[in-house]
This record gives structure tokens, sequence and C-alpha cells, in this order.
């Protein structure tokens, strides 16, 4: 699927100018039928055939195994969940904390990469450590330079979402390693808009959801846990999913990521999330990023001096830059059908550029926000 068809199989930009996929992605159809189809399936067919659970069985079976090609894992490496927030807090919830414990994340983080330590914090006596970053450009060197042998967990972005940059993961991962700590890796906004490979990271945990860059529905997240990585865990929750064994004597918990999934979950959004991989890995991740790359560097060639605030030279499709009035400027937008977002913690308007997108939605936005040069 070229760009043009991949721009005409989603209905949303026959009516609009979409440029904040990093919000949340308009859905393609084939997407959107396939999460229909399996619903009938699972309603109507399902329980005169194989039953209602073994349908949704095989549905989360195949998710996995799409997820974990995707991301260059092992199927028992991958436990599902709803959304990235919801990944990243069954590792906090999962993990042992006492006080004086240490957490090391970035001031860039989403709310899903810092409430959940915030609450460790109030909750443990967790000392969460926040490194500064440059208008979202990181040092692997600050990083070090905070932690010690107190620290039992790094936490950052692999792609930061107020100014779109990448965060040098492979870097951070050896400076956790090294002081004995594991890292955890919040990929949503790298899925899909750029090849992952968590083993290239040197990931203990990568979260991530399939509603942005993957083109994917809500309701269908994915957590990655190395192997091995899973001994370092004890869930909070536990249910039929979590377990290998159980019996009047006790239970042992699955020995992959699986044991950190609980029980019935609806399955029609992983089903929508295999077809939006499979679409994903037809085209190319690897062109959807140059495509990306392409059309992110014709807004930065439109911008006036003083307006980006991303970097220059390509990070990501997460272009940032400065108004005078951030909430107004969105509002105006819209007016005119055209579709970004306020980042609030910095004050600027954020355009998300996919694939779908073309030099055209561009110009509209540029032109629209008083932008041009």
């Amino acid at each position: 699927m070229n760009p043009s068809e991949l721009r005409a199989s989603i209905p949303a930009l026959d009516e609009v100018v979409y440029l904040n996929t990093g919000a949340s992605a308009p859905l393609p159809r084939p997407v959107a039928d396939a999460i229909q189809s399996f619903v009938a399936r699972h309603g109507y067919d399902a329980p005169a055939g194989e039953g209602m659970y073994q349908c949704a069985f095989d549905a989360y079976d195949e998710a996995r195994e799409a997820v974990a090609a995707l991301v260059g894992a092992t199927e028992s490496e991958i436990a599902l969940t709803q959304s990235t927030t919801d990944g990243i807090n069954r590792i906090a919830c999962a993990s042992e904390w006492e006080p004086g414990d240490a957490i090391v994340t970035t001031d860039v983080e989403h709310s899903a990469g810092e409430l959940p330590w915030r609450r460790l914090a109030d909750l443990r006596g967790v000392d969460v450590r926040l490194v500064e970053t440059d208008h979202g450009r990181l040092d692997p060197d600050d990083v070090a330079a905070v932690v010690d042998d107190d620290v039992r967990l790094v936490s950052l972005s692999a792609t930061e979402w107020a100014y779109g940059c990448r965060l040098p993961v492979e870097a951070v991962a050896d400076v956790a390693h090294d002081a004995g700590a594991r890292l955890l890796v919040d990929a949503v906004q790298a899925v899909g808009a750029r090849p992952v490979d968590v083993a290239e990271w040197g990931a203990d945990f990568v979260a991530a959801a399939g509603h942005k860059w993957l083109l994917g529905p809500w309701g269908a997240g994915f957590l990655f846990v190395r192997e091995g990585a899973e001994e370092w865990l004890t869930p909070r929750q536990i249910g039929y999913r979590s377990v290998a064994a159980y019996d009047d004597d006790g239970y042992e918990y699955k020995s992959g990521a699986q044991r950190l999934e609980v029980a019935t979950t609806n399955p029609a959004p992983y089903a929508g999330l295999v077809t939006a991989i499979e679409h994903a890995r037809d085209d190319g991740i690897a062109a959807r990023t140059a495509r990306i790359e392409e059309l992110t560097g014709y807004l930065k060639s439109r911008l006036a001096d003083g307006r980006l605030l991303s970097p220059r030279d390509f990070h990501s499709g997460l272009v940032t830059v400065a108004v005078d009035d951030p909430e107004g400027t969105v509002e105006r937008l819209d007016e005119q059908g055209v579709k970004v977002r306020v980042i609030p913690s910095i004050d600027c308007v954020r355009a998300s550029i996919h694939a779908f997108n073309t030099r055209d939605d561009v110009d509209r936005f540029v032109e629209g926000a008083g932008l041009a040069d």
C-alpha cells in the first residue's frame, strides 16, 4: 500500500487535514473491517463452533505473535495490555519497592511515564530523580550522573512526546545495567513510525499501544518483558491468564510476560491491531519512516526563524512550533479543518506528520497558523 492508497483507506481524511497522529490516529477501513468481522465471528459463529473463549485465546495468541515480530521479541516476551499507561503501571505495581529505592526518569515524560512513579514516591517513599533535558535532547552522561546503587529502574521514552526528540535508549540501557538497574521504555511514539528492535535497545521492559503510529484501534496495548526480567516482578493482580497451573495447594505464574495478563478482555481490538501491524509491515516501516522524514523536512523548511522548537534534523514525525496563542491557534485551525494539538507543558502547538499526509496538508497547517517564512 503506497502513501496514496494508505490515505484513501482512511475515511476521516475526506473531511479534515489530520496532523494529530501523535495523540490518536484515524482508523483505516481494513482495520475497522477486521474488528467488525471478528466481533461477528466471536459473537455469531464461535458459540456454535470452537467456543467464545477459544476464539478469544486464538486472537490473543495471534496478536502476541504479530507484536513480537514487529519489535524483535519472542511471543513469550509479550503481554497484552489496554494501553501504554496500563503497561507501565503493570511494571510499577508488580515490583517490590522500599523507602530509599530510586527511579530515574526525564523531565519530558508523558503522564504515563510520570504519574506511576509519583504514586510510588507517595506510597512507598521511592526517590524519583528527574534528569533535565535540553528541549527534549537527553545526554546519557546526565543520566549516569544521577544513577547509583539505590536506583532500581530507569524509565524514559524512545521518542519523547513534547519536542519529538529521539532519546538515546541504547546508551541509557548501558548506564542502567552497569548500575544493576532495569530499563523501562515508553515506545508508543516510536512503534509504527520507525523500525523498533527491543533487543538492540537493550531494554528490560517496553510499553506501547497500537492507536498512534500503527494506525490501530484503541484498547490494544502491549508490553515487552525481556526473558528472565519477569522474575523481577511479583504481579499484584492474578487471574486465569496469569497462571500456568493452580490447585488447592497453590498456583504457579506463567514463566514469561503473560504472568502480567489477568483475565477476560475484549479480543476485538487485538484483531484490529494484527491487521494494522500487517499493513504497516507490508508497506515497510522503513518506507513509512522515509516518507515521514521527507514531509517533516518540508514542514521545517517552511517555518519562519524562531518558530521551530523541535530539532532541525530528523528525529520523528512530531514537530512543535512556537505561536503567540497556542489554544487560539488550534481553535482557528480546527475551524479550517486542520487537526493539531497544544502541548501544555511547553505552551506550543504540535503537528504530527504520518506517511498518509501530503505536502498540501503541511501547507494548510503552515498558512492557517500564520507560520510561513
